[in-house]
């Protein structure tokens, strides 16, 4: 219940953004609900004047079709052919009383009446606003379908009914397809209805955005909830409910995550006879912890394949940095950071102060008392909707957790791009995402990025070994660079090295005192492709030897070093003079690894951080040689 009663907490600690419409990235609004509301997707827009009359109807466009409607637990939990109006807005089989009259197809009893009888209790009640008596008035008199009709929104066939659907026999009549068939994805009678007052005297509010709307409802249907009971999450006395809310990863969502409608057969395994001896909730709780999670959701959520990665921070600081980000997205959010994201020369040291300034900024941000939560959500059916992972942390405990994953899993990475498009250079961990392409490939199904991605999860908060095959997978594939494009394979170059690094604590500088076996092989190959590089026109791209028989080169170092030492010989020829440098430090490498300890041993993951490691060395040299060059 805990992650029940963080989202029933954050949702009043953030009472001021409810109703507020938010927009993502693809312009899809959200909101934080008010209770007692959810989302539909409109189609239609009808105007009513103040009198009561028809004004005008339009088609809405699909990205402005999520509407905020008012709902009662009966329609927020409707299916089939199971009767239960929404209190306003609805379908046109349910808002239209003509709509029998027009051919429209009900399986037993009409929607319409259903629909009129609980409207007319809202507008009869002491609470109902003149824009819904508005909208009452105009919906009494029985003639929406027509009004459509004559509007040319909706259309008829030639025996004056509804068209059911698009075919040629409409194509004949009508001619050119009308916009509501491509709106729509069933029939006409599918089509959903969102109502609005228009006035030539002055601007009224769009009627499913007027917060005095959203109060009025809410406080007619406080009247109708049921008998109070005792509420599990917050220990007290308060009307309780058995439906609880659908739509909460996106408007399609048909999954739930508190579910007992099944009364028949085994639900409950005889342990108990009621749904609400297994956990009783308050309506309000309810309302107000789903609103909050479909919020967050719509905020802040990572969403692979249908599972939700969340965290949050449970007062009004709700933003924290993710625990499946990398670093550069950390530092990216945090606008006062000193640190570059292209550091040119750094330290371990040095980052590590900087990362924990940078981390310890959001910590201040969150009042004292405040706790971080992660949430994992995913379902296995299409009812069902589980919690995968959750835990609420004290915030100095999440954060400190937060750095030191950072700090102990950290390399060089380039595979990030900034505002401009532009790759850039940054220090730090990878995110568990990226981990999960440099482990399986760019091409590898969603279900595996997702169940890598929750695997990880106790390795940050837990300080959890990565798991081998993992590590394994990502060390395979960082030594075979001949299988994907040169971009590609520094990714997962970078991200390997990173996570290898988790374990043995090294840094990107060179370490020229590390006398182990297979960080000297490493620097080897480094050395050796680096030259074969450098012996190559600038616009010859090919593989040099060192990387072709990389893979081989880690499961046979000794027997594959001397297939490429000998493959060098041309490539020393080109080099001239330079090449004394290389060869002396082939020389010099190789006389550090012991006799006894040149074989055939596979190699470890280590082996990539001396190979990078001296690769790096060897590049950051040329770069100060070239930048010297030009000073003169």
């Amino acid at each position: 219940m805990s992650w029940l009663l963080n989202l029933y907490e954050t949702y009043n600690s953030n009472l001021d953004e409810v109703g507020k419409i938010s927009k993502k990235n693809n312009g899809q609004e959200y909101t934080l609900l008010p209770i007692s509301h959810t989302t539909q997707t409109a189609h239609i827009e009808v105007s009513i004047t103040e009198d009561g009359e028809f004004h005008s109807a339009s088609i809405i466009d699909k990205s402005e079709g999520s509407t905020l409607i008012p709902c009662t637990e009966e329609s927020s939990s409707r299916a089939g052919s199971k009767i239960a109006p929404y209190p306003l807005h609805d379908k046109l089989s349910y808002v239209a009383g003509d709509f029998v009259t027009y051919g429209g197809k009900i399986k037993n009893e009409e929607p319409f009446s259903y629909y009129i009888a609980q409207l007319r209790e809202w507008a009869e009640s002491p609470y109902a606003l003149p824009s819904l008596k508005t909208i009452y008035s105009y919906l009494t008199k029985r003639r929406l379908v027509a009004d459509l009709v004559n509007a040319k929104i909706i259309h008829v066939g030639a025996d004056g009914k509804l068209i059911d659907k698009w075919d040629k026999k409409a194509e004949a009549f009508l001619g050119e397809r009308p916009p509501i068939f491509s709106t729509v994805a069933g029939g006409q009678e599918s089509a959903f209805i969102r109502f609005t007052v228009h006035s030539s005297k002055r601007i009224l509010p769009k009627v499913w955005k007027d917060p005095k709307m959203y109060e009025s409802f809410i406080k007619f249907y406080e009247g109708l909830l049921g008998n109070d009971d005792f509420c599990y999450v917050t220990g007290q006395l308060l009307p309780s409910t058995e439906r609880h809310a659908n739509k909460i990863r996106n408007a399609g969502d048909k999954a739930k995550l508190i579910s007992a409608n099944d009364t028949s057969g085994f639900t409950f395994r005889g342990r108990f006879s009621k749904a609400n001896e297994v956990a009783n909730i308050s309506y309000e709780v309810s309302q107000k912890a789903h609103n909050a999670l479909k919020w967050l959701i719509n905020k802040q959520a990572k969403i692979i394949d249908q599972r939700v990665f969340l965290v949050w921070g449970n007062d009004s600081m709700l933003t924290v940095p993710d625990v499946v980000d990398d670093t550069y997205s950390i530092f990216a959010m945090d606008e006062t950071a000193t640190i570059s994201k292209e550091m040119k020369s750094y330290t371990h040291e040095v980052f590590a102060s900087e990362f924990a300034k940078a981390i310890d900024g959001y910590k201040n941000n969150l009042s004292t008392g405040a706790n971080i939560n992660i949430l994992v959500l995913d379902s296995a059916t299409t009812g069902r909707l589980a919690v995968l992972y959750y835990r609420s942390l004290d915030k100095e405990l999440y954060f400190n957790r937060l750095k030191n994953w950072h700090i102990t899993c950290a390399w060089e990475h380039r595979y990030r791009k900034n505002e401009s498009q532009e790759f850039v250079k940054f220090y730090g961990a990878p995110a568990t995402k990226d981990i999960a392409f440099a482990a399986y490939g760019p091409r590898v199904n969603e279900k595996v990025v997702k169940g890598l991605m929750e695997r990880m999860l106790p390795c940050i908060i837990d300080e959890k070994r990565i798991p081998k095959d993992i590590v394994n997978s990502t060390l395979h594939r960082a030594s075979n660079p001949v299988s994907m494009e040169r971009w590609e394979w520094e990714k997962t170059l970078s991200i390997a090295c990173a996570l290898i690094n988790k374990e043995e604590g090294y840094g990107v500088s060179l370490d020229k005192e590390n006398q182990d076996r297979d960080y000297l092989f490493g620097r080897l190959l480094a050395i050796a492709d680096v030259l074969e590089r450098n012996a190559l026109d600038s616009s010859d791209q090919r593989a040099t030897n060192a990387r072709r028989y990389m893979n081989s080169f880690a499961q046979h170092p000794e027997r594959t070093w001397r297939t490429i030492q000998g493959a060098l010989q041309p490539y020393q020829a080109r080099l001239g003079e330079k090449v004394w440098y290389y060869n002396k430090l082939i020389d010099e490498v190789g006389s550090q690894i012991k006799p006894k300890d040149f074989n055939n041993k596979p190699l470890s993951g280590k082996y990539l951080l001396g190979f990078y490691s001296q690769r790096h060395d060897l590049y950051q040299k040329k770069e100060k040689t070239t930048g010297e060059g030009n000073k003169e």
